[in-house]
């Protein structure tokens, strides 16, 4: 009997262990894995952003003159690769904790297993030496009384299972062993992917300053074709927010005066309905408020259901702010929201409106959020636009060759709604110029689109 206590106690305690091990590899390895695994999905999207870039840069290639378009794709190749770099490094030292974690679990289970056999070994001795019929048939009758012999009956049951018992644990830690090699295998392989991909992008980083350098010192050079080709810009620029900011006010007008002549009428239906009411003799009372009731709730029906359906587009707009889709399906901001220092021109800068989105040759222009298309409009120079409302909020897309879209259409978010224009005379650029207004004020659109 105190053999089999013994053997008992010391299932429980392997097990405990076991359930111990297996709780904390359950709790710690996926945190950590789940760490990695963001870092590698980091990592490809800014690879990705790269292959943009380059198909950027590829464009620019037809023009071998310098020009602050290479400059500024170069320089955002430069900030991607640092970016990509630093997280190259970070994702590789999780790699190298993950795989000294893995080793350590893997040996930690490897002495289970070994404590698991020496354990297997003396139980099979054991049976060895009773493995008899006739000494177990012999063991149960000799008992003093029948629920002696009952119990030593369940003991050699319980022995039994005890060993399949064992077999089972064995061939359970046999297969943690193998994930553990796997997982080492896995990480181990991406380690190495890493590294040479490290080592690739710091070479690469290395070549596009060496770009930059030239292409700043060549630049420095036509500072004063630099300026004149600036003031261009900048008219271009303001003629395009003057006449963006003047239509959207004028439709704001419109649509307040509509209200307004809305609400006038309902006054005057209100105030015939209360005189007709007074003066009417013949009508009954019953039929003079059943008419008022009918007249009032239809004219405040016409204007709350137009009202409450800006509101629903309005809200849904704004509890979006920050994860709206890209106006474009590829490309990187080329010019920022706000006062922006020139990158050749010592104490110039500009002060942009909304953004400038490059894309790659034949890109399209898309909703960013589902609304009515207001205006279609052209500017001398800039191009042609779209205004789309959202309730009170508008986006604005401009720099377009071709659009799809009609006034009054209705549109989905990333719904293609014009073709963006490709200049042939400056390195094939294909920028797409994005504002976000609520109302009159213009709005920062990199706090609306998703990062």
């Amino acid at each position: 009997m105190i053999y089999k206590h013994n053997i008992l106690r010391y299932s429980q305690s392997t097990s405990r262990i076991l359930a111990f091990v297996f709780l904390a590899l359950f709790f710690a390895f996926p945190i950590q894995a789940q760490t990695v695994k963001e870092l590698e999905l980091q990592r490809k999207q800014t690879l990705k952003n790269l292959e943009t870039t380059n198909i950027l840069l590829n464009q620019t290639k037809k023009s071998q003159r310098s020009s602050l378009n290479k400059l500024t794709i170069i320089s955002k190749n430069i900030n991607e690769r640092k970016m990509l770099i630093k997280n190259m490094s970070f994702e590789i030292g999780k790699l190298d904790d993950q795989i000294v974690q893995l080793d350590h679990e893997k040996t930690k289970l490897e002495t289970n297993l070994k404590k698991l056999k020496a354990n297997y070994a003396k139980l099979v001795q054991e049976s060895h030496i009773n493995r008899s019929l006739s000494a177990k048939i012999m063991f149960v009758l000799s008992a003093e009384s029948f629920d002696q012999s009952y119990r030593r009956l369940r003991y050699l049951q319980e022995y039994s299972e005890y060993r399949k018992e064992q077999v089972r644990e064995i061939e359970g830690v046999k297969v943690q062993i193998q994930h553990k090699n796997d997982s080492l295998h896995i990480h181990k392989t991406t380690k190495v992917e890493v590294v040479k991909q490290k080592e690739t992008e710091t070479k690469n980083l290395t070549k596009d300053k060496q770009k930059v350098k030239v292409l700043l010192t060549d630049l420095q050079k036509k500072e004063k074709k630099l300026r004149a080709d600036l003031k261009i810009q900048q008219k271009k620029a303001n003629d395009l927010n003057n006449k963006i900011a003047s239509i959207i006010a004028e439709e704001i007008r419109k649509a307040e005066a509509k209200r307004a002549a809305i609400q006038k009428k309902r006054q005057e239906e209100e105030n015939k309905s209360k005189t007709t009411k007074s003066t009417t003799k013949t009508t009954s009372k019953t039929e003079s408020k059943t008419t008022t009731k009918t007249t009032m709730t239809t004219s405040t029906t016409s204007v709350s259901v137009l009202t409450k359906e800006e509101t629903l587009i309005s809200g849904n707009f704004e509890r979006n702010q920050g994860r709206l889709p890209w106006p474009t399906s590829n490309g990187f901001i080329s010019g920022h929201f706000g006062i922006q220092q020139h990158p050749i021109l010592k104490h110039v800068t500009t002060n942009n409106k909304g953004v400038y989105i490059q894309t790659p040759a034949g890109s399209s222009a898309r909703a960013v959020f589902e609304g009515i298309v207001t205006q279609r409009f052209s500017v001398p120079g800039s191009n042609n636009g779209v205004i789309i409302q959202h309730g009170n909020y508008r986006t604005v897309y401009a720099n377009l060759t071709q659009i799809y879209v009609r006034e009054g259409d209705h549109v989905s978010a990333k719904q293609a709604i014009g073709k963006i224009y490709t200049d042939d005379d400056s390195d094939n650029k294909t920028e797409l110029y994005f504002q976000v207004y609520n109302g009159r004020n213009v709005q920062n659109p990199e706090s609306w689109i998703a990062r």
